[in-house]
């Protein structure tokens, strides 16, 4: 069986700790505060956008939420519904295609003329996948996020430059974001010539079942990092009806 080194530390996300398991890392918790490391991500340009969208309008009181209460109740309720379906609709994309690209993997296709070698035979249907998923998280996600703030920018000024700092944070972290998760096939990659490879004690007779439920794992739970601000904003809306 293929084991992990001991780690210590808690790493600040479910898929951090999850990469750091499979790469075999020892990643110990920041000792700065969440201010300190998002100020490290933050440039002097992104400094106004976000100083205006914090401020209050002078001299005048936050004013309270507007419209009707029954109604707002109602349209949260829709959007809620649909972020549902959506996020069951991610997950169950990321189960279906982890299993059919180990599927492809034990059954491949012929090799097409002029085709490039692969650095790591048997990987692409799996970054075939991981790239697939991500692309559909980040296409599916920004739509409904943009509802909520414009759902929160309905109810009062207030929520309305709630609205607007997430509009410049989701534009100031979104490039940090994709960067970050854009290594994730190749950390997968690795984790898939491990086992692969293994010999002795550690190699695995299904070593593929094996990969196929890490890599749902780790799709999955980069769909819980993406989907914070999701949460976030509908509990907003929830408790200001």
């Amino acid at each position: 069986m293929v084991q992990a080194s001991r780690r210590t530390g808690s790493p600040d996300s479910a898929l951090v700790r999850l990469l750091a398991r499979l790469a075999e890392l020892d990643v110990r918790e920041s000792p700065q505060g969440f201010a300190a490391r998002l100020g490290q991500w933050l440039r002097w340009t992104d400094a106004m956008p976000l100083f205006t969208a914090l401020q209050d309008a002078p001299g005048q009181p936050p004013a309270a939420a507007s419209g009707d209460p029954a109604k707002a109740a109602a349209a949260l309720q829709t959007i809620a519904g649909a972020g549902a379906r959506l996020r069951s609709a991610l997950a169950r994309a990321i189960a279906e295609e982890a299993a059919t690209a180990t599927e492809e993997f034990r059954s491949p296709l012929p090799p097409l003329p002029g085709e490039v070698k692969e650095a790591t035979p048997g990987f692409a249907p799996y970054r075939r996948c991981v790239l697939a998923r991500q692309s559909a998280m980040a296409h599916g996600i920004a739509p409904l996020r943009g509802r909520l703030r414009m759902a929160l920018s309905a109810r009062s000024p207030a929520l309305a430059r709630l609205a607007t700092v997430d509009t410049v944070m989701e534009q100031v972290l979104g490039a940090q974001e994709h960067r970050l998760l854009a290594g994730i096939p190749k950390l997968l990659e690795k984790r898939f010539r491990q086992l692969r490879d293994a010999r002795g004690d550690e190699a695995l007779e299904d070593w593929p079942a094996l990969f196929q439920q890490e890599l749902q794992s780790v799709l999955l739970a980069e769909l819980d990092l993406r989907w914070q601000p999701i949460e976030g904003l509908l509990k907003t809306l929830r408790v200001n009806i």
